[in-house]
């Protein structure tokens, strides 16, 4: 009933949001922004951004936390369910889309953590809070704009992309193992109380140690599908080339049609992987302690790059590489990419295929809450609306267990797409003060400063606007 209800509400917005706003507006700030930093995605592997930092203390999260719980909830269903859906969709031309819009993405992604750490707050516990809502409030000087922004927030991330990854575990357990949907659910649920309730710091020590693991592990056994079928990667690399621009599809007449569902279907499922320009992973980068805006901006673009051109992409060759891939056949999501992993490593491929995806999808959940707990504090700090939502994200985590894929997926496209709308424009207008701060980076590193150091005076036009205790 209610999704009968649901579906016809949310396939209208998400025409009006894909085709008409978010597919040219992500495309042209990525390319705005990338020109006017002369092309900073050429800067991310120059320096070292892991490095402790002078002056950093147990209060806050380190960089390369905030960098964790980055990745945290960008590596997850998306990597591996999110990349099966796109092909479904899309075609292998979407996988060629989701490079574009993760190559442009670096610039906005760099843009928007840069400016979350100039227009960051001390938190009640010592530490730091910020992101979209507290550089709209304070940079755009509108706290009704910022709070629009943290409901879009707290919609898509407490709520909604919870149930997109939790329908990702339950469907792989179900697969795999034939645990009911509902069991899965409730386990999800008392697994995921108790490090929700245990703040955002206890969030970003699991992701720094999970997610690099969990990575890991996916990305080897990525490198020996890549090893074992090397002389079909030319073959494939092509395909996905052609598929991009219709020439796969020439033949048949459908060549434009084709090139247009490629790019719709790669940028959504690009976004929804890197989240770069969506405004979600400068609140993990607003609360690492760093001795420069410029270097946690830095450090999140690199999270782009590790989330889509990497992850992603191992997804997409371990799927077209194993012969599984077949247009038409109705294998979609998660089914499509267990069918794959079994084709390459057998019958244990499927159970290794079940474990990541609850590894990848459990740490997105955590991610997401840190994100959205900040925003949920950003409206008010009152601890029943608090204690309301954590519930509320429970309920959502057995949502997402028993919903239909369809109806999760779109439900993830609306909210992302309201949340990156709104962002998009905020990083646009607040751009010149990301700018200063690289120029002034830029400059100390030019006279031979090893780290260079921000301070209020660093931006004149900001001295008397940014709040005292920070900078």
């Amino acid at each position: 009933m209610i999704e009968t209800f649901l579906h016809p509400i949310v396939n209208f917005l998400n025409q009006i949001l894909w085709d008409y706003v978010l597919i040219y507006l992500l495309l042209s700030v990525g390319a705005f922004f990338t020109i006017r930093f002369g092309f900073i995605q050429s800067r991310v592997f120059r320096s070292n951004l892991f490095k402790r930092e002078p002056g950093q203390s147990v209060e806050g999260i380190t960089g390369f936390q905030a960098f964790a719980t980055g990745i945290a909830s960008r590596v997850g269903t998306g990597n591996i369910v999110g990349v099966a859906v796109a092909l479904t969709v899309g075609g292998p031309g979407a996988i060629f889309w989701m490079w574009v819009v993760a190559l442009l993405g670096m610039s906005s992604a760099f843009v928007e953590a840069t400016l979350a750490q100039i227009f960051k707050v001390r938190s009640e516990d010592g530490g730091f809070r910020g992101g979209p809502s507290y550089y709209i409030q304070i940079g755009l000087r509108s706290r009704i704009f910022g709070i629009v922004f943290a409901l879009s927030l707290i919609l898509a991330f407490g709520f909604v992309f919870n149930a997109v990854q939790v329908q990702s575990i339950a469907e792989t357990m179900n697969i795999s193992f034939g645990i009911p949907r509902h069991w899965v659910g409730l386990a999800l649920m008392l697994l995921t109380a108790p490090v929700i309730f245990g703040g955002i710091r206890r969030v970003a020590k699991f992701a720094a140690v999970i997610v690099p693991i969990m990575a890991l592990g996916y990305l080897g056994v990525a490198a020996f599908v890549l090893v074992t079928h090397v002389n079909e990667l030319p073959g494939i690399l092509s395909l996905i080339f052609r598929s991009a621009f219709g020439l796969e599809q020439a033949v048949g007449g459908t060549a434009g049609y084709a090139v247009t569902v490629a790019m719709m279907t790669g940028i959504k499922r690009g976004l929804f992987s890197n989240e770069a320009g969506m405004g979600s992973a400068p609140n993990a980068a607003a609360a690492a302690v760093t001795s420069h805006p410029v270097s946690q901006g830095l450090l999140q673009m690199l999270g782009v790059v590790v989330d889509t051109m990497i992850i992603c992409t191992a997804t997409a060759l371990i799927i077209l590489l194993s012969g599984e891939y077949v247009p038409g056949s109705g294998t979609q999501g998660a089914s499509l990419t267990h069918a794959a992993i079994t084709a390459h490593l057998g019958s244990g491929g499927g159970i290794f295929l079940t474990v990541a995806i609850f590894f990848f999808a459990y740490s997105s959940v955590l991610g997401n809450y840190a994100y959205a707990e900040g925003n949920v504090q950003f409206i008010s700090k009152h601890p029943m609306l608090l204690l309301v939502f954590r519930l509320g994200v429970l309920g959502m985590v057995m949502f997402g267990a028993t919903g239909s894929l369809p109806l999760v997926w779109n439900m993830a496209d609306t909210s992302m797409g309201l949340m990156a709308v709104i962002n998009l424009i905020a990083i646009v207008l607040l751009s010149k003060h990301a700018y200063a701060a690289w120029r002034d980076y830029l400059a100390q590193k030019k006279r031979g400063v090893a780290v260079p150091q921000f301070t209020r005076d660093s931006i004149p036009a900001l001295r008397d606007t940014l709040p005292k205790d920070v900078w």
